[in-house]
């Protein structure tokens, strides 16, 4: 028996079969979890959610599209979620926007207001309002899940408005956990090691920061996403019913290192 058999759960946003997201819930369904996924609902970005999903084996899944920039989007999302199915255990929170002409180094300072709010709305507020769409199907409780890195709370040059945006998310992800904990419903964040996802390489000096973790990791070397997903299964699972408001790095080690 797997260790989500019998969950089901919400995932928002599979990009491609190189995604985190992907590799979440790939893993999540091989251990017994019924998964729904939203995308953005843009035709090409569905055809390649379908195929992503098509690819990992679970095509026939719940699909579904939200913006999670539009609050009605939002409603319509979970309306569509509680009519497909009743009840869910689970919420997955895998997604972040930045204009990427900003994802430079030296680019930080001239960020523009418009780019900034953006880029803290996509990517911390939409974890707020997805929580608060999830919270009303989860009466027995649940877990999210929302994923982030180290540059919230370090400078990695390039990552600029992100890094504020993931810093935003994290303290979210704490102030929901503790909200929501007399309702047990527990919300924790990972913290990936670079993973060449789209997102990814829309970073400046990307490669040298993977070149970067196979010298100074503990582990010498760049994590596989696939590492992440089952983390991801651990705190989405009753393994992890203590455990909440905690940030759980999945980067080879690289976090511990100073120098």
């Amino acid at each position: 028996m797997g260790l989500l058999e019998g969950k089901k759960g919400l995932v928002l946003n599979i990009a491609n079969d190189r995604s985190i997201a992907w590799h979440i819930a790939n893993n999540a369904i091989r251990h017994g979890a019924k998964c729904g996924f939203g995308y953005l609902p843009i035709e090409k970005m569905e055809r390649r959610v379908r195929k992503a999903m098509e690819e990992g084996g679970f095509g026939q899944e719940w699909l579904y599209p939200c913006d999670v920039g539009r609050d009605e989007d939002i409603e319509k999302f979970f309306s569509a979620a509680r009519d497909q199915f009743g009840t869910i255990d689970f919420l997955v929170h895998s997604l972040a926007f930045a204009d990427r002409t900003y994802l430079q180094p030296g680019k930080f300072l001239s960020t523009p207001r418009d780019v900034f709010k953006q880029a803290v709305d996509i990517s911390a507020y939409s974890l707020l309002a997805l929580t608060r769409g999830a919270a009303p199907l989860m009466p027995e409780g649940g877990s999210v899940v929302a994923l982030t890195y180290l540059g919230s709370g370090t400078v990695v040059p390039g990552y600029n408005v992100m890094g504020v945006a993931k810093a935003a998310l994290e303290s979210t992800a704490r102030y929901l956990a503790f909200e929501l904990g007399e309702k047990k419903i527990r919300v924790n964040t990972i913290s990936a090691g670079p993973v060449r996802t789209l997102s990814a390489m829309a970073v400046g000096n990307v490669d040298e920061v993977f070149e970067h973790v196979v010298k100074k990791s503990p582990l010498k070397r760049n994590i596989d996403p696939d590492e992440v997903g089952k983390t991801a299964v651990y705190l989405l699972s009753d393994l992890s019913s203590g455990v909440t408001g905690e940030n759980i790095f999945v980067d080879s080690g690289f976090n511990c290192v100073g120098l």
